[in-house]
């Protein structure tokens, strides 16, 4: 995203410099101190609405359609600002128009743009010389136009291909979550309905059966607890998963959000790394959620009497100390005599977390 970002700048930076320099040749050769003065302030207002509309159309957060309104209104009053500007001697606003069209697939998206054209023929048609303000508004800024068309393009493309990889992200956690939600449904659903119509009919024995009525509570009672205790098992299976089943889980849904992953999990852990599994989902969920990241490393190490897992990307946001999730998982191996880290040096979040084998 940054360097597309930089590429469609940098390119639509010669638009702006157009509808800076071009005006401001005019100006330079105006001899009416009043005009000069006219000509500097709407080379200056064009300029500075110019360079925040373009800046705002590829800055995601940025108020655009406010930039918008100020490009359009500068442009209007570039018209008797810069238009008398060294008359006959240089198309001073004719280069305006220029920038204008050359920002046209930056900004043609919005309504409002249409209204562009028509300054420009406005403009051009009470010039001193028609033609060849024609000719400087449309040709140059057409060639403008033409040389913005491939970042504008490929910026477009790159932010959909960021609010996919988003999407694919969430995705990922909602169809995790569903799986869950179903192990548990297909899991309690036979035993919660057994129950239900056992404490209905021990409800309807009890004025008449007492003795019946005790003997099914107390199968509610056993039926109750089984299903407490299969519903441990179920959380306690999915908390303690293997950590390298773990980290394909992890590997999968990091390659799917479009994060590029390097996994290395040697064979034959010890039972004491299924600990560092939630140190594995909660770094991954911090990729996920907290950063931009483009690569993501994950690597297990045993020896010397522990497991340590460290997990690296390239999304670091700057965060400072442990966030909610980090404490908690910090206290959670603190129990089991382990540890967790983290640090962020040149753009590089690193967490790395370690048990006792």
């Amino acid at each position: 995203m940054r360097q597309a970002r930089v590429i469609t700048l940098v390119s639509l930076g010669v638009a702006w410099s157009t509808s800076v320099v071009g005006p401001g040749i005019g100006v330079l050769l105006e001899t009416r101190p009043g005009w000069v003065v006219a000509g500097l302030v709407g080379v200056l207002l064009v300029g500075a609405a110019q360079a925040g509309a373009l800046y705002a159309a590829v800055t995601p957060g940025r108020a655009q359609s406010r930039w918008d309104m100020a490009l359009l209104a500068a442009a209007l009053l570039s018209v008797p600002l810069l238009a008398p500007v060294a008359v006959g001697r240089w198309d001073t606003w004719a280069w305006v128009g220029a920038a204008l069209v050359g920002t046209a697939p930056v900004l043609v998206r919005r309504r409002w743009w249409v209204v562009v054209p028509l300054v420009v023929a406005v403009a051009v048609a009470v010039s001193a010389e028609p033609v060849r303000a024609l000719v400087v508004a449309g040709g140059v800024g057409s060639a403008l136009a033409l040389v913005h068309v491939l970042p504008v393009w490929l910026w477009d493309l790159v932010v959909q291909a960021q609010q996919g990889r988003e999407a694919r992200a969430r995705l990922a956690v909602i169809e995790e979550r569903l799986r869950f939600a179903r192990d548990v449904h297909d899991l309690l659903g036979h035993r919660l309905t057994v129950i239900a119509l056992k404490a209905e009919l021990a409800s309807r024995l009890a004025a008449v059966d007492g003795a019946r009525a005790g003997a099914e509570a107390d199968e509610v009672r056993v039926l109750a607890a089984a299903a407490l205790s299969e519903l441990r098992e179920a959380v306690h299976g999915y908390r303690t998963v293997e950590l390298d089943e773990q980290a394909a889980a992890v590997e999968q849904v990091l390659t799917a959000a479009g994060v590029r992953c390097t996994v290395t999990v040697p064979a034959g852990l010890p039972s004491a790394a299924r600990e560092l599994s939630w140190a594995l989902r909660e770094a991954g969920t911090n990729v996920l959620r907290h950063s931009r990241a483009r690569w993501c490393t994950i690597d297990v190490v045993a020896g010397a009497g522990e497991v340590r897992l460290t997990v690296a990307n390239d999304g670091a946001t700057g965060a400072r100390g442990l966030g909610s999730g980090l404490s908690g998982l910090a206290e959670r191996l603190a129990q089991v005599g382990g540890m967790v880290r983290t640090g962020e040096e040149d753009g590089v979040f690193t967490l790395v977390a370690t048990v006792r084998s």
